[in-house]
């Protein structure tokens, strides 16, 4: 038989990994519930034509897409905005306004394997639907900043844009969508020289080019500063003048609220999916120059998809990024809850070994018995390798007093403790 391994693109999660992960996804829960966003779970799959539909050409190219057994074009999703917004289109048509939408999971792209790219990884998504104010693109905000506080992530800055300036000029110009899109993916890896050549080749005023040529420069840490010039720059295209003054109305909003976010402003930011309309984000740290997470509003995606008009704005957190990100800066998380072995001395005593497990297990701590059939010495060793919390040793002189040995493994003291104890003392670490 030949020596299997994982499908490129797609990795296994060992113990440590998965306690990260998981440390992780109960903060994203945490956080979602704190702000009150409800969990949906979506399908894998879905139809080509559903998530192709405004994922931007970047993103349709790298999707997982084949034909299945009826012969329809479906694909695994590469992110989760799509299946959501097709849910709020139908089945959830009719509920109360706003909805606040959180789901979590893995998504695929078959992009290029490299640090801190998968062609599977996870995310947690949160969609506010059915507000068109500042303060809905405000919360999206917030609640990054709380999921990356909470996840111990230092120095973590927020890029900050608002695709309506470029999309306004656009418009203005007469600029098709189709090649709108092109150029905004152009300016997502900012090969600013193409996308200029693109609108030159368009047919756009000289204004029109300088005005692009001098906003891919305005930049800064001193948001107001900068969206003032933004707004100075783009003066005469309306709605580009509009769109920066929502991007001031929520930036305004997070100073009012108190939030120590860090934030620097970029005028010619644009990213790759082609549903967004008005701000956009992405957060990263220093150690690390892919975001950590991103997103922004979308307020014609529901409608396309034939729900009722609907303003929307969301976000989707890389988990695989944030463990990454976590572990460069040697951030010191506790993943493992106390854990217990319980080692038995004899053959004869391992029916009263799993009695002191199920009693551990029953008052929420997890516990182990010893099944190799080592010898207490070894036992011991073993758990301490695995850096167990604690080791249970029933013997038969301790049981004659209702009792067990307990042995605290990082601080190697050990002592006897009445079984009706057991649970106390391990909860209340007395040992």
């Amino acid at each position: 038989m030949p020596a299997f391994k994982t499908v490129r693109g797609m990795r296994d999660f060992l113990p440590e990994e998965a306690n990260m992960l998981k440390f992780i996804e109960n903060k994203a829960r945490r956080v979602a519930e704190l702000y009150g966003y409800k969990e949906v779970v979506t399908p894998v799959v879905e139809s080509y034509e559903l998530l192709a539909a405004k994922a931007g050409e970047e993103v349709r190219s790298r999707m997982f897409v084949f034909k299945d057994l009826g012969g329809r074009d479906i694909a695994l999703r590469p992110e989760f905005t799509a299946s959501v917004a097709r849910l709020v289109a139908t089945t959830l048509r009719t509920e109360p306004k706003p909805l606040r939408l959180f789901s979590f999971g893995t998504v695929y792209r078959y992009d290029e394997p490299q640090k801190g790219r998968y062609r599977e990884f996870w995310q947690s998504n949160y969609e506010l639907m059915g507000s068109n104010k500042p303060e809905g693109d405000a919360e999206i905000l917030m609640l990054t900043d709380s999921l990356m506080e909470a996840s111990g992530l230092k120095k973590y800055v927020f890029k900050v844009g608002h695709v309506g300036v470029l999309r306004g000029i656009f418009v203005q110009e007469g600029l098709e969508d189709t090649v709108q899109n092109v150029v905004m993916q152009r300016m997502d890896k900012k090969e600013y020289e193409v996308a200029l050549k693109m609108v030159r080749d368009a047919g756009v005023s000289e204004n029109c080019v300088n005005i692009l040529q001098k906003l891919v420069k305005i930049k800064g840490s001193e948001i107001f500063e900068i969206v003032e010039k933004m707004k100075t720059v783009v003066k005469g295209y309306d709605k580009a003048v509009s769109a920066v003054e929502n991007l001031n109305a929520i930036l305004k909003l997070i100073v009012e609220s108190g939030c120590k976010m860090d934030v620097v402003v970029d005028a010619g930011f644009a990213r790759g999916l082609e549903y967004y309309t008005g701000m956009i984000f992405e957060v990263y740290v220093p150690e690390f120059d892919i975001a950590l997470g991103g997103g922004g509003r979308y307020d014609q995606l529901i409608e396309l998809f034939g729900g009722e008009p609907t303003p929307a704005v969301g976000v989707a957190h890389g988990i695989d990024r944030i463990m990454l990100a976590l572990q460069m800066q040697k951030a010191e998380i506790e993943t493992r809850e106390k854990s217990v072995m319980v080692i038995p001395i004899k053959e004869e005593l391992k029916g009263e070994a799993l009695k002191v497990s199920r009693l551990l297990r029953e008052a929420d701590i997890p516990a182990e018995v010893e099944v190799m059939g080592r010898k207490v010495t070894a036992a011991l060793e073993d758990a301490n390798r695995r850096r167990m919390s604690y080791a249970i040793i029933v013997g038969e002189k301790e049981l004659k007093e209702n009792a067990v040995a307990i042995r605290n493994l990082a601080k190697r003291e050990q002592k006897i403790v009445k079984i009706e104890k057991l649970v106390e003392t391990i909860k209340g670490q007395n040992v």
